[in-house]
């Protein structure tokens, strides 16, 4: 099985670690030199385009199958979620999964006004309830790649009247993002999306901007950019751009040109191309006597995937296996790039990996 990313990719290693941060492609590396050279000259139109801003919020908007509209952008997950946290009522209630990732929760909780709670991830939706004002929780587990029943979550949230945020960083980028269905989408775009590090998106529904707060609108916030140079904005963005933190043109510009090479190849490659890989490592790693944490995939996964993906659903390219994080040193010296996550030997596939890259970890492994 060879790659996907054809000479768009240039590792110097086996790295199966995208799960920590994606590999950038050649033309985004071209891109972010190519503004940073200008900068270094002394650039006429100053620190970058706006124009590749807007475009990577389209081309998200298009990957995450929202319009445009709907989209704000800034430069991480975190300040994406705090301005969630900060739009909360004093006392609210937030469901999290237990050993949910640190960035959904602790905008939440340094509040000290708000009600977390915890819930196992696979019972996360019958712990809605009523009360419950908010449920927070990430698609893909970044600890073993666990994915959530988001159906059971998103009905059982509808019927208690909560609004729902997901975080996307682990899943966006192989994994179709209805991000329409959910009140909020946070992710960040520098993994599975082979973005810059300085590059998150966050989706608002229309009905959710009735309570979010732009606490950062600046400059870029305003209806008609560069209206309002000086002076308060008198006219906020009537779309999510409101709650746009400023974006880093350098990590922009790069983000255009991934984001743009992912839709090139489109999902339905990707996320076939990347599931067939962890399934020939989960088998190989049962064949060795090493039993993979399982993905807990609901029946919504494999039908948000077009028939042209052509694999059956249950799938995740981020495999954990337990009782193995202890070899991440030892993989690391034989070239091959992993990451121990919570006790667990975390394995990311992504689309410039191959077949030979399942073959040559199994084998250290096996060794």
């Amino acid at each position: 099985m060879e790659t996907l990313g054809g000479d768009e990719f240039a590792p110097e290693t086996t790295y199966l670690n995208t799960s920590t941060c994606g590999l950038l492609p050649r033309r985004t590396v071209a891109a972010v030199k190519l503004l940073a050279d200008e900068l270094a000259a002394g650039r006429p139109g100053g620190a970058g385009d706006f124009s590749e801003v807007t475009a990577a919020r389209q081309s998200f908007a298009r990957i995450a199958g929202v319009d445009e509209e709907r989209v704000a952008v800034g430069a991480s997950v975190s300040v994406h979620v705090g301005l969630i946290a900060a739009s909360m009522e004093p006392g609210a209630e937030v469901l999290f999964p237990e050993g949910e990732y640190a960035s959904v929760i602790t905008p939440f909780t340094v509040r000290g006004d708000l009600k977390p709670r915890y819930a196992p991830l696979e019972s996360l939706a019958d712990a809605v309830r009523p009360g419950t004002a908010l449920v927070a929780f990430s698609s893909v587990q970044s600890a073993d790649g666990r994915i959530a029943d988001m159906a059971a979550v998103r009905a059982a949230a509808a019927a208690h009247g909560a609004r729902t945020l997901v975080d996307a960083s682990q899943s966006a980028g192989w994994l179709p993002l209805d991000a329409g269905d959910w009140d909020y989408t946070v992710t960040g775009g520098f993994k599975f999306l082979l973005c810059p590090r300085g590059v998150s998106f966050l989706t608002v529904t229309e009905q959710a901007q009735e309570t979010l707060v732009p606490i950062h609108a600046g400059t870029f916030a305003a209806e008609e950019l560069w209206s309002t140079t000086y002076g308060p904005v008198e006219e906020l963005a009537r779309s999510a751009r409101r709650y746009d933190e400023p974006a880093p043109f350098l990590s922009y510009h790069g983000a255009r040109q991934s984001l743009a090479l992912l839709e090139e190849i489109g999902l339905d490659a990707v996320y076939a191309h990347d599931t067939a890989l962890a399934r020939r490592f989960r088998a190989g790693l049962r064949e060795l006597g090493h039993e993979p944490v399982p993905a807990s995939v609901s029946a919504a996964v494999s039908a948000s995937v077009s028939a042209s993906a052509s694999v059956p659903g249950g799938d995740c390219p981020v495999v954990a296996v337990p009782g193995l994080g202890h070899r991440v040193p030892e993989l690391a010296q034989a070239g091959i790039m992993v990451a121990e996550r919570a006790g667990n030997l975390r394995v990311t596939f992504h689309l410039y990996n191959s077949a030979a890259d399942v073959d040559r970890v199994l084998d250290v492994l096996s060794g």
